[in-house]
């Protein structure tokens, strides 16, 4: 006689046991023989167990115990299926970027804020310093600067290009309009009308300092990503940043408001440069995350690519909690205004969305590509607090002139 039984979960030796006894009859002249067979379900293959009795006499038990381990196999399978199923959507996604989306990620539109800020608080903390403000001169000063932004991107687009950094790299300009030269001239005559625009201005003003600032500010950008230097190579491409859109363009940018004399260079002002530095610093970080296994196949050894994307978005959390807690510190000495302090504090949710989203995101390549415009989005809105601060400290609060360092 043979009976067949179907079971819907795991399957123990004493339930086999105790079906065998009450089916049958006595063991002692019965030798029971279990084999297994399986079909398929929805998630998971269910067992079926067949067994016969014989009348040979002793209890032979032969089992095959399959269900957990298809179970697990059938699991394992099918969360597979689901990861290669996500990454094929988003690799479909990315191929059916349109053309008009490609173009708008190589204007980069949000990165010129990186001009606009360094402008509009040095202008502020000259207008603290001196109660005056030439828009004429503002707005010369932020179309020179808009050319040098574009020079920047255009040219590092370029050499990119000839590293094989960005052979994948869809939005990249030599890659959309198909000339590495047209691009690369394009570049260089923006980097020609940005300094002269810059040149003008300064002379204008009769401030050799801001014009020497200026030229220091665009060497930092050359070494950054041109040969012979390349040092972005090399890792060093945050502190660059830090130092030409920092102390240099934004104290040189202080410096060319002055409409009657040179004007002092001031602890207000040093620091404030150095905030700004600091979040534009945080943009150039952020670009990297998307980036880590394209720059590493090219030698291209960003902090990102030594650090891991781990440990990178812990560094972004570190470098948020430092920005605020140095500008705590700045107000407390009285270094900047405290209205600076009240104002840019209502940044710190911003912050904190930038922090959250990296620690969500660093492993993800699709969703950490916006992690920098949050960062443009996060920088912006510290530069506006800060000039704010700057200009209600001179007409609100009364705070006093900054003295000179030199």
């Amino acid at each position: 006689m043979a009976l067949s039984a179907t079971f819907n979960g795991p399957i123990l030796a004493s339930d086999f046991t105790k079906h065998c006894i009450n089916s049958h009859a006595p063991t002692s002249s019965r030798n029971f023989i279990f084999t297994t067979c399986s079909l398929p379900s929805h998630a998971i293959q269910r067992s079926i167990c067949c067994f016969r009795c014989s009348g040979r006499s002793g209890s032979v038990i032969n089992l095959r115990w399959k269900e957990v381990e298809q179970r697990h196999s059938s699991l394992r399978g099918f969360f597979m299926c689901k990861v290669q199923q996500h990454d094929a959507i988003s690799e479909e996604k990315e191929e059916n970027i349109s053309q008009a989306t490609l173009i708008w990620r190589a204007i980069k539109l949000p990165i010129y804020s990186v001009a606009l800020v360094p402008l509009t608080v040095g202008s502020a903390a000259a207008y603290l310093q001196t109660g005056l403000f030439s828009a004429r001169r503002y707005f010369m000063l932020l179309a020179s600067s808009i050319f040098i932004i574009t020079w920047l991107n255009l040219s590092n687009d370029v050499y990119d290009f000839d590293t094989g950094a960005d052979k994948d790299k869809k939005e990249s300009v030599v890659n959309i309009v198909g000339s590495r030269t047209g691009t690369f001239i394009a570049a260089y005559l923006f980097l020609a009308l940005g300094f002269l625009g810059l040149t003008y201005t300064s002379v204008e003003a009769s401030n050799l300092r801001a014009i020497l600032l200026l030229a220091s500010s665009i060497t930092c950008g050359y070494i950054y990503q041109c040969p012979p230097f390349r040092l972005s190579y090399q890792g060093l491409g945050e502190p660059l940043c830090f130092a030409a859109f920092g102390p240099f363009t934004t104290t040189a940018f202080y410096l060319l408001q002055s409409s009657t004399s040179e004007l002092p260079i001031t602890y207000t002002t040093l620091s404030a440069s150095a905030l700004v530095g600091f979040t534009t610093s945080l943009i150039l970080f952020c670009s990297h995350f998307h980036q880590v296994e394209g720059d590493k196949a090219v030698g291209k050894f960003s902090p990102l690519v030594r650090l891991g994307t781990q440990a990178g978005s812990r560094i972004v959390k570190v470098a948020v909690a430092t920005l605020y807690s140095g500008m705590l510190l700045l107000g407390f000495t009285q270094t900047l205004p405290f209205t600076c302090i009240i104002l840019c504090a209502l940044t710190i949710p911003v912050g904190k969305l930038v922090v959250s989203y990296v620690e969500k995101n660093h492993k993800d390549k699709a969703q950490i590509f916006m992690a920098k415009y949050y960062c443009v989005r996060f920088h912006v809105l510290f530069g506006v607090a800060l000039t704010a601060g700057l200009v209600a400290a001179k007409m609100i609060a009364r705070y006093p002139v900054p003295k000179p360092i030199f």
